[in-house]
């Protein structure tokens, strides 16, 4: 049975998987920039 995990906690995981990647990190706001950068067709 799966133990309920509150979405506060599941935000704070996983912004600290994130913080350990910081590659992963830069990809995301790669992808960020672009998508504000360019329109889209």
């Amino acid at each position: 049975m799966k133990r309920k995990v509150s979405f506060v906690e599941l935000v704070k995981k996983n912004k600290e998987d994130l913080l350990k990647d910081k590659k992963q990190v830069a990809k995301i706001e790669e992808r960020l920039d672009a998508r504000h950068v360019m329109p889209k067709k």
